[in-house]
């Protein structure tokens, strides 16, 4: 059987991505939402070839400004598609890129470069007089992909010729990227080609039955999962809408003109657009695979979308993990199994290369249907968290990663997710279950979230659909069954704090409503 050449050494480098796709299958359309950054005459119908050619001809450009093997390169900018093609443009000369979500705060952004040690620096002109405004003393030098001011253009370096690409070991620092900071400051997590490797090989034999299929996505360019997806969709030959822009008015019309069959976003996306379910040209109609990563998704959520094509037996492939591990635990909702799906069930270990357990305080192992904490073994853990290698070490215990979750497991190994160990409340047997419950029950509800208020209680935070108030009859008879509760606070959609994957910044919520005083520490 011959090797995958992204897999060759048992290494996944994001340098020959668009190269080796487009080598294999031609010119390929890719659809943007938006031109690049970084090209805008090209506009936003591209393909494979140009891609890859617009990497390289990057990797020029960084070569000529002195980027030189194994540097780090800190890219924050404003979230567009080009942040993929300068990741792999680092990736081809051997630097090691370095991916700041658009949506971080200056503090944490500061922070961040620190750790970093005099990082290059990508970045244009919202960002540096913006969120990075005075951050110049933390970096080595400061590359603009438009005519920011103190900064270095790189659009001077146009023409430069493009070096040879540079192959790191499979075992060195190759990609940092940040975890989600919904309890504080992100960490920054180390990965190296090897790790990438065991973590691309099973997504790439779940990816099996839709290849070739044209793939819409709306994920976070800052995070390691959509580099392991590009590089299973690059492999089988998929068209590719890539879309920065989440709002169903902007995104029904893109998906009703390519009609994709496999569709990926993140879970908190995916409920915003239960809209497209019933929309004009309906958009979702010849889907076969949705993907959902990053967290939990909503049984009525799955339902609709599962709904809303017209495929014979589509499906929804559940990922749970994280940034540290990759994804450790797998499932599949069908039509069938969506109208009973329990939204706790996160599914499997991934077989040879992942296995999850349930530990107790002192970690050893409990007894099926025992709630305790999630721990995963696995291939593609990083290798450390940059500048916090004690806090990396303190999540170890003899080889299992502490997932910072709640769960118990059923004598079958499947795995059910509790909550949170930062969210857990006493008087709350699972504010996920409450929260499902409530999304279940409440068609109006684009969002619940239940955290702890100033006493411990459970505080409900709601968010409705359009702009109507909560109806106070609906929401007694819908909390009627369930754990006492505050009155519900309603909040627009907007004004929840997320994360760049759109996860629920709890504790931060929980900070709005008691008046705590924010930290922007580690």
């Amino acid at each position: 059987m011959s090797q995958h050449p992204l897999l060759a050494d048992r290494g996944f480098y994001l340098g020959p991505l668009f190269r080796r796709g487009a080598d294999r299958h031609g010119a390929v359309f890719v659809t943007l939402d938006r031109p690049l950054d970084t090209h805008p005459s090209l506009g936003v119908h591209l393909d494979y070839r140009t891609l890859a050619d617009l990497v390289e001809e990057l990797s020029g450009r960084l070569w000529a400004a002195g980027v030189r093997p194994s540097e780090r390169v800190a890219v924050h900018k404003t979230d567009n598609v080009d942040i993929v093609l300068l990741t792999c443009a680092i990736s081809r000369i051997g630097a090691v890129p370095a991916l700041l979500s658009p949506g971080l705060s200056g503090p944490v952004v500061g922070q961040l470069l620190e750790r970093l040690r005099q990082p290059w620096l990508i970045t244009d002109r919202a960002k540096l007089e913006g969120s990075l405004h005075g951050a110049g003393t933390s970096v080595r030098g400061i590359l603009s992909v438009d005519d920011a001011p103190g900064a270095e253009p790189l659009e001077q370096y146009a023409g430069a010729r493009p070096p040879a690409p540079v192959r790191l070991d499979p075992r060195e620092p190759a990609l940092i990227t940040h975890s989600s900071g919904t309890t504080g400051v992100p960490k920054l997590a180390v990965h190296c080609p090897k790790a990438m490797w065991n973590r691309l090989v099973p997504q790439k034999a779940m990816g099996l039955p839709t290849r070739g299929e044209t793939a819409a996505l709306h994920m976070s360019f800052a995070h390691s999962r959509f580099y392991h997806l590009l590089g299973v969709l690059l492999h089988f030959g998929s068209p590719l809408v890539l879309i920065t822009d989440p709002e169903p008015a902007a995104v029904g019309p893109l998906l009703a003109r390519h009609r994709p069959g496999i569709v990926e976003t993140h879970p908190n996306t995916f409920v915003l657009w239960e809209e497209l379910a019933d929309a004009p040209g309906a958009p979702l109609s010849r889907v076969k695979s949705y993907g959902s990563t990053f967290d939990a998704i909503h049984p009525r959520t799955v339902r609709r979308l599962l709904g809303a094509s017209t495929r014979r037996a589509p499906w929804l492939i559940q990922l749970y993990g994280q940034s540290e591990t990759g994804p450790v635990a797998f499932r599949w909702f069908t039509r069938r199994s969506a109208e009973r799906a329990d939204g706790r069930r996160v599914g499997i270990g991934i077989p040879g290369f992942t296995r999850v357990r349930i530990a107790d305080a002192e970690g050893r192992r409990v007894p099926p249907g025992t709630p305790g904490r999630i721990e995963a073994r696995t291939r593609g853990r990083i290798l450390t968290y940059l500048g916090a290698r004690e806090q990396y070490d303190r999540q170890l215990d003899g080889g299992w990663w502490q997932m910072g979750d709640l769960g118990c497991m059923n004598r079958l190994g499947a795995l059910r997710l509790i909550d949170r160990e930062v969210d857990r409340i006493d008087s709350v047997h699972s504010n996920l279950e409450i929260e499902d419950t409530l999304m279940e029950r409440l068609e109006e509800l684009r969002e619940v979230v239940v955290v702890a208020g100033a006493d411990r209680e459970p505080v409900p935070v709601v968010c409705v659909r359009g702009e109507q108030p909560l109806d106070p009859e609906r929401w007694r008879a819908a909390t009627a069954d369930l754990p006492a509760m505050a009155e519900p606070r309603q909040w627009r959609f907007e004004e929840l704090p997320m994360t760049a994957t759109w996860k629920v910044k709890r504790v931060e919520i929980t900070r709005m409503l008691t008046g705590t005083p924010r930290s922007v520490r580690a």
